[in-house]
Order: structure tokens, then C-alpha cells, then sequence
């Protein structure tokens, strides 16, 4: 069993606000020890002396709105014509992408084929794969006319949906997912701008088809989650007993009331990434201002930022993660939803690396052991070369980390990442 002693580091644990100066002890797969100052811990209790020169030691990052099969679509249709031995692939090099960029762990908001994230997931596991922890989905469940559903009458056009219609096929539909061996389930509820078939504050799926598959998900002990923007589709998916549930944009007062009664139960996640990059940045992919405006998308924007003004001060469990795998929101950028947190939302930037860390952690299945540091949490660590609390954009990209560890391996290591400048500096 390897143990490793980081030393000489700034601390923050995402318990406290605050870094501080200390040493981290790992043992195996678990934190066994952290102290504040040097020279706290034995130096004979680790086989390995890991000098961090001062920089900041972090929980890992946990993305909790993934969808590594979304491989820079276009259009929707894109992920149902790919092939799948191309997309497989594709989705491999996401999950290697994404472990390079810290983050150690990943929930899965939807498969775009049934199978894609339950073989990455093993390959994963079984240590074939370099990628982060991850829970897998399958295909986001929808309803004739719902968002994922590309058909058309005069032909068959597959997108990243799998349709079920009445209580019947939606049990169906869960059970084929679970069969196949997934971690969680997922319902599309409202609609959104990027279809053509049912707007953002539209709801598609009812009452009743969504109470039977959230029921049958839980009976087979998996995680749901729900894309809701629409007001009505938040409070479907409290009413039913959704675990984790998306955007909530238009989320009214009667909605806000609902998830602040549930939030002990239920976590949210905004996904604001892709709405961001569209207002903001879509015209480096086609999406003029007209476009945006004609879609609608600054006025989602404004309700996402109120609403999420809203959730920080009624103290809801957020999430990282922003529909990151589209044309307009490459993956790799996911970690500049932190700053998004602290710009838009009123977040402070302790409470916006939370929301990545220990939040997320939670989502994962793993309360107070994933995304944080203190001791018997798993060791999935982070060594950055500057201060994040002070400038969040140093997480975006694989730039400044010196050192990635997931389950107590290094994936990075800082002993190389130095002697890699060295030899640079020399050359």
C-alpha cells in the first residue's frame, strides 16, 4: 500500500473557507491524516515525500452535469448518426480530456446511446481507461414530441432521447436501462430553445408517467434526474421524488417554496455553461445575436441568474456542470462554471469551489468522503500552482496542476511535472 506525505502546501479543505499551511498523509486510497503547519506528521509513516513548494492543495473537482458522449454537435440529430465504434472512441478521449483537467469524478446527465457511459464507466474501472470516477446514464427518457425526441412522421432521425409514452413504457424504459447496467436515470420533463418541438417552459411528460418512472428507478436503488426549466416541470419532479434536478430557470415562487422544503432530499444544477457561451460567445460557431435573440436565450439567462441568486440564499446543494460536449461549450472548459457561480450567481469563491468539491461529492453517492479533505475521505486531490480562491480561472484546463491524484493514485505527478520545467527551462 502506497503513502504518500504532501508537505509544504496551502490547504483548503472545502469544510472551511479559508487555505492554510499543512500537510495532507495519504494512505492507500484514503486520507489518513491532515495537520496544520510542517512537520506535524512522522515522515517514517510515508514511503513517498511529496514537496508542494507552497502551492494550494484542493479536493478534487467533481462534474456534476456530464455528458461525455456529447462529442461537439452541431445539431442534436449528430449524436444519434454517429457511428457507434467512432463515438465510443470519441467518448474515451472525453473522459481522459476530463480527468487531465481535474476532475476526478463525473455524474452522468444522459448517455447519447444506451450503452456508451456503461462501458467507459468499467473500462474506467477495471483501470484500462484513464478517466475520472464516474456514474453512468443512459439516454436521457422522453415522451412523443419531448426534448431528444428527432423523429419525423416520414422518417426516423435519432438524437440522444429515448422515447417511452404512458406509465407502461416508461417503466419499460427505466428497466431496459437498469438491465443494461446504469448507474442513473434521467427524465426530460420541459422542453428547451435548442429544439424545434417544445420550448423551455413547456412541460412534456406528466404527473403520472413521471411519478411511475422515478418509482421504479428508486426500486431498483438508482439515482433520478430531471431536465426542468419550466416551473411546472420543477415541481413535477419534486412531487415525484427526483434526486437531482436540472436548470430550473423558470423556476416561480411556488417552486423555489417546494425545493427549499426538499433541499435536504433534492440537489440542483443550473448547467448554465451552454446558455452562457450561446449569449455570450455563440458567434464563434454561427450563432449570430440575432439567432440568440430569436431563440430567446437572454431572457433564460436572466431568469437562470435570478433564480440562482435565489437558491444560494435559500441554501440549496448546487452542482457543477454545464452541458459541456456541444460545438459551443467544448469539453474542457467545464471548470469555468466556478467563476460563473461567483460572477452571475452572488457566490463567494469558497462557496463556488464547494459547489465543485463537496457538493458534488454528495451527488456522487459519497457525503463527506468525495470532495473533501479530512481524514478516511477518498484521496482524490489536486495540486494547482496558484491560488483559485483568488482567481477561479486557474481550474480551466490542464495548465496548473502539478499534481492529479484519484483514489490515491497519481495521475500527475508534481516530482515529474518539476522536472519537466526544469528540463524545459534548460532547453
Amino acid at each position: 500500500m502506497t503513502a504518500y506525505l504532501l508537505t509544504n502546501v496551502s490547504v483548503w479543505d472545502a469544510i472551511e473557507d479559508e487555505s492554510y499551511r499543512g500537510e495532507v498523509l495519504v494512505e492507500g486510497n484514503r486520507i489518513k491524516t491532515v495537520a496544520r503547519g510542517n512537520n506535524q506528521i512522522a515522515r517514517e509513516n510515508a514511503a513517498e515525500i511529496i514537496d508542494g513548494r507552497g502551492q494550494f492543495l484542493m479536493p478534487g473537482l467533481v462534474e456534476g452535469h456530464c455528458h461525455l458522449s456529447f462529442t461537439n454537435p452541431s445539431r442534436n440529430q449528430d449524436l444519434g448518426e454517429i457511428p457507434p465504434e467512432e463515438h465510443l472512441l470519441k467518448t474515451m478521449r472525453n473522459a481522459t480530456l476530463l480527468l487531465n483537467c481535474g476532475f476526478t469524478s463525473a455524474y452522468s446527465a444522459a448517455s447519447a446511446k444506451l450503452r456508451i457511459d456503461v462501458v467507459v464507466r468499467q473500462e474506467i474501472e477495471d483501470g484500462y481507461l484513464a478517466g475520472p470516477r464516474y456514474k453512468a446514464a443512459g439516454p436521457e427518457i422522453t415522451v412523443t414530441g419531448g426534448l431528444g425526441d428527432e423523429r419525423k412522421h416520414h422518417g426516423s432521425f435519432e438524437g440522444f432521447g429515448m422515447v417511452a409514452d404512458g406509465i407502461s413504457e416508461i417503466r419499460k424504459a427505466v428497466r431496459l436501462c437498469v438491465r443494461e447496467g446504469v448507474d442513473n436515470i434521467k427524465f426530460n420533463v420541459s422542453g428547451d430553445e435548442f429544439t424545434s418541438n417544445i420550448r423551455a417552459e413547456l412541460v412534456s411528460i406528466s404527473q403520472e408517467e413521471l411519478n411511475a418512472g422515478v418509482q421504479t428507478a428508486h426500486d431498483f436503488g438508482k439515482r433520478v434526474a430531471t431536465h426542468a426549466r419550466a416551473a411546472e416541470a420543477v415541481k413535477r419532479a419534486i412531487r415525484a421524488g427526483a434526486d437531482c434536478i436540472y436548470h430550473c430557470d423558470f423556476a416561480d415562487e411556488e417552486a423555489l417554496d417546494m425545493l427549499e422544503e426538499a433541499k435536504d432530499r433534492v440537489i440542483v444544477g443550473p448547467a448554465f455553461g451552454l446558455v452562457h457561451n450561446s449569449v455570450f460567445e455563440g458567434d464563434v460557431v454561427g450563432m449570430t445575436r440575432e439567432v440568440v435573440e430569436r431563440m430567446g436565450l437572454p431572457r433564460k439567462l436572466e431568469h437562470t441568474i435570478a433564480t440562482y441568486h435565489e437558491m444560494r440564499r435559500r441554501g440549496m446543494r448546487v452542482v457543477v456542470g454545464g452541458d459541456y460536449g456541444f460545438t459551443v461549450t467544448p469539453m474542457g472548459q467545464n471548470a469555468r462554471d466556478i467563476g460563473h457561480f461567483v460572477k452571475f450567481f452572488g457566490y463567494s469563491p469558497a462557496e463556488a469551489l464547494r459547489c465543485a468539491t463537496a457538493v458534488g461529492g454528495d451527488l456522487m453517492g459519497h457525503k463527506g468522503e468525495l470532495g473533501v479533505i479530512r481524514p478516511g475521505a477518498l484521496a482524490d486531490l489536486l495540486l494547482v500552482d496558484g491560488d483559485p480562491l483568488k482567481d477561479q480561472s486557474l481550474l480551466v484546463g490542464p495548465d496548473h496542476f502539478s499534481m492529479i491524484m484519484k483514489d490515491g493514485v497519481m495521475y500527475r505527478d508534481p516530482r515529474k511535472t518539476e522536472w519537466s520545467r526544469q528540463r524545459v527551462a534548460a532547453e
